[in-house]
């Protein structure tokens, strides 16, 4: 692999792509777990897939489209769709959680009539649904590149209050960070990482890179950065390793990078429940 990686552009695209993605999902997907959102991520990534599926329809009847990045149709569905989270969040203020089946159905619902009225599915459609090592052009690993840059930026300049509101969201108001701003610039940032995922690990799959890293740190972190640390450890182990292992298999890479986080999970919940066990059989001896 390693003379092909050198030899072919594509193989390249992936592999940097795969790594800025293995960065980025986890990272945003602690203040997602540790804020019980995790199934934001299903429903922006079923948004965005309506986003794609529109921009392959178009491409068949407008001449314009034919030559633009399906990418971006995706970010515009995908960033639209959380921003009607946030709205929908606003208006059911005892019943927040609504919110997200509801964007979820409706990009269902709207992606099938999209797939429907462009007579089915195809191979480029079927790559955004669980991605290819083949599919990741450079303008891909452009737009991805940019996303890294913007989302560390908002998140090193806003990590103080990403974090108040994420253990305390009544404390934050009282200290008078403007809750409203942050959550829409953290959720326009969940669906920006969703959006340049889905070249990688595929629309379907986006939300288990950004939850299942997070699961197998929980289990190790002694604190909130910590989490951080082991969360994009693990995701960048899966998205490594699940590029390679797809490559020699010639396998979907969205369904083996997520498979070896589910492996990387159950791993790290077995070593920690028998050190657990270890310990408590040594206390009983101590005591």
């Amino acid at each position: 692999m390693i003379e092909a990686f050198f030899r072919y552009e594509f193989l390249q695209n992936a592999f940097y792509s795969g790594l800025l993605i293995g960065l980025l999902a986890p990272l945003l997907g602690v203040f997602l777990v540790v804020r019980r959102l995790a199934l934001i991520a299903d429903a922006l990534s079923h948004i965005t897939l309506s986003g794609i599926a529109a921009s392959l329809l178009l491409a068949k009847h407008v001449v314009f489209f034919q030559g633009l990045n399906p990418l971006y149709m995706g970010l515009i569905f995908s960033v639209g769709g959380s921003l009607l989270i946030e709205q929908l969040r606003s208006a059911y203020k005892f019943y927040k959680e609504i919110a997200i089946p509801i964007i979820l159905s409706g990009g269902i619902g709207l992606g099938v009539v999209f797939i429907s009225m462009a007579d089915g599915f195809n191979n480029d459609l079927f790559n955004y649904l669980f991605g290819s090592v083949i599919a990741v052009s450079r303008s891909d690993l452009v737009a991805i590149s940019l996303i890294t840059v913007v989302v560390l930026f908002v998140l090193i300049l806003f990590y103080k209050e990403l974090f108040l509101l994420s253990f305390d969201e009544e404390q934050a108001k009282v200290s008078g960070i403007n809750r409203k701003l942050v959550n829409f610039l953290f959720i326009i940032m969940v669906a920006l990482v969703i959006a340049a995922s889905m070249r990688i690990v595929g629309i379907l799959l986006v939300s288990a890179l950004m939850t299942l890293p997070v699961a197998a740190a929980m289990r190790l972190a002694k604190g909130f950065k910590q989490m951080f640390f082991y969360s994009i450890f693990f995701g960048e182990i899966a998205v490594v390793t699940g590029l390679i292992s797809s490559f020699y298999l010639d396998l979907a890479p969205g369904g083996m990078i997520v498979m070896i986080s589910v492996l990387i999970l159950l791993i790290v919940i077995a070593v920690e429940s028998g050190t657990r066990s270890i310990r408590g059989l040594r206390m009983q001896k101590m005591s």
